[in-house]
């Protein structure tokens, strides 16, 4: 069965892009589109609705409120301009949080997390079948004139040193000279976190935190000044 998916926005160059983007996954299926929150609420009441990308910012009602409004919400993909959401959007356990203008191979990306937390086994884009994380998840990188399978699971924290990123593992490191913001865009982010401009941590690695640091096995993780709210946030702490 194809997931169906509701986009609301009202920009409607918005609304075409991402109808544009969905039509290459054979497997979604956009049943209807909506500029507003309320024309939203009623299409919601109506029709079982698997998926939604969401505008934030939108006139009478945001996105964010009309999910606070809904008592069984369908997955959520936050699509906005503005970065200054991101922090109410995991509160509010969003698949994922898409910046305007959206390239076809974020949003893809963004459909990938969807099914892992849906548990489908792939996805086909024109014909061509696309691996999705969902037993063992994995990532690749570039390290050592290789490409190396990375399982998700076996990740501890990811450390950016200057020209190259260290990805700490159970039982080795790996060191490669991909970005940590290119890293990050592949990570789930129900199970990690960016806690400063040079560190990315897995959830379920976390043994103690303060509102300065993350500790991992023997390790001090800095959670900087910027990240505060959001990792804190994150790790279901309130003051």
């Amino acid at each position: 069965m194809k997931t169906k998916c509701l986009i609301v926005d009202d920009e409607p160059l918005a609304v075409k892009v991402i109808k544009s983007h969905a039509e290459k996954i054979p497997s979604l299926e956009v049943v209807g589109t909506c500029s507003n929150a309320l024309l939203a609420f009623d299409q919601l009441l109506r029709h079982d609705i698997d998926l939604v990308f969401l505008d934030v910012e939108m006139p009478e009602i945001t996105g964010i409120d009309l999910l606070k409004s809904l008592k069984k919400a369908p997955a959520i993909i936050f699509t906005t301009a503005y970065r200054d959401f991101a922090l109410e959007a995991y509160e509010l356990d969003a698949v994922d949080y898409l910046l305007k203008p959206i390239a076809f191979e974020r949003f893809f990306k963004s459909i990938s997390k969807y099914y892992q937390w849906k548990g489908k086994g792939h996805l086909e884009v024109r014909g061509k079948v696309q691996s999705v994380l969902v037993e063992d998840p994995f990532i690749y990188v570039h390290s050592d004139r290789k490409i190396v399978k990375i399982l998700l699971g076996d990740i501890l924290f990811i450390e950016s040193l200057k020209d190259y990123v260290k990805i700490h593992l159970k039982d080795e490191m790996i060191i490669t000279k991909e970005k940590i913001s290119s890293l990050e865009e592949k990570l789930p982010s129900s199970q990690f976190v960016r806690t400063h401009r040079s560190f990315i941590v897995a959830m379920k690695s976390i043994k103690a935190f303060t509102a300065e640091t993350i500790e991992i096995r023997n390790y001090e993780i800095p959670i900087g000044r910027t990240y505060k709210n959001l990792v804190l946030s994150f790790l279901g702490y309130q003051k």
